[in-house]
């Protein structure tokens, strides 16, 4: 099941600027919550590490459509299900209407609790509120493309981005998000049988507050071989409490030109 988010909100800018500033994916990261780095690896290719409420994912995004000052159109190719729009519009004068329609598809315990908790339109909405702030804070942008990349009218939703259905791509939990997200789904799941179980008319609700364990900061893991063993033998333990997983590098020329 997919979820749609749209928000708008007007900034104090030309259009242009608004778009220009847009067009510099890698400086994204300066005012969306959440994302660690985008990649421009060509004219129409992105890499994109983002964690977002625990969840730490890795996807690869194309530009279906890109028209001057008035839109830029996405759908992720592998790691996520995603695809979306900003569009920009004239709001008075020398004010923009910018507008992200953005569908997703949740996976996981984790991802499926926040959406449930409507975490990614909060989010949403606050990445926009940033870059009002980011976009109004200085006299010009920090860069522009020009250019334009056909395609067909309207918003792109997630058939759009087919090829990545199903795959997780490269993603990472760790105990602690994976037990807040539990928490959540059970916390969600108390308040409402508590509502359903309530008498008509009743105005006062009880909030049920769940509690995510506490991860253990360290497990010892006892191995015995199957050889008789005294009693005075000693046991070995193994204190070896993670593996070391470096991330992927991606690396690729930005061709966008910068002002």
């Amino acid at each position: 099941m997919t979820t749609k988010v749209q928000k708008s909100i007007t900034v104090d800018v030309p259009v242009s600027m608004a778009y220009n500033q847009w067009t510099q994916f890698e400086e994204f990261p300066q005012f969306m919550g959440g994302v660690q780095k985008v990649e421009q690896l060509n004219d129409r290719r992105l890499h994109w590490v983002a964690e977002i409420a625990g969840v730490k994912r890795e996807w690869y995004a194309e530009i279906l459509e890109q028209r001057q000052d008035e839109k830029v159109a996405w759908a992720a190719s592998e790691g996520a299900t995603n695809a979306g729009a900003v569009t920009f519009a004239p709001n008075g004068a020398g004010r923009t209407l910018v507008t992200l329609d953005l569908e997703y598809e949740p996976e996981g315990l984790v991802e499926k609790a926040g959406d449930a908790l409507n975490i990614i339109e909060r989010q949403a909405k606050s990445d926009l509120e940033k870059f009002k702030s980011f976009i109004e804070s200085r006299s010009h942008e920090t860069g522009a493309w020009r250019g334009e990349v056909a395609g067909q009218a309207g918003t792109p939703g997630v058939e759009a981005a087919a090829s990545s259905e199903g795959d997780s791509g490269k993603a990472g939990i760790s105990a602690k998000a994976a037990a807040a997200g539990a928490a959540a789904v059970a916390g969600a799941a108390a308040v409402a049988a508590k509502k359903s179980g309530s008498s008509e008319g009743s105005e006062a609700e009880e909030a049920v507050i769940v509690t995510p364990p506490v991860e253990p900061d360290e497990v010892d893991v006892v191995v015995l071989d199957d050889a008789p063993r005294a009693a005075t033998d000693p046991v070995v333990v193994d204190d070896t409490t993670g593996l070391d997983d470096p991330a992927s590098d991606v690396t690729g020329d930005n061709p966008r030109d910068l002002r």
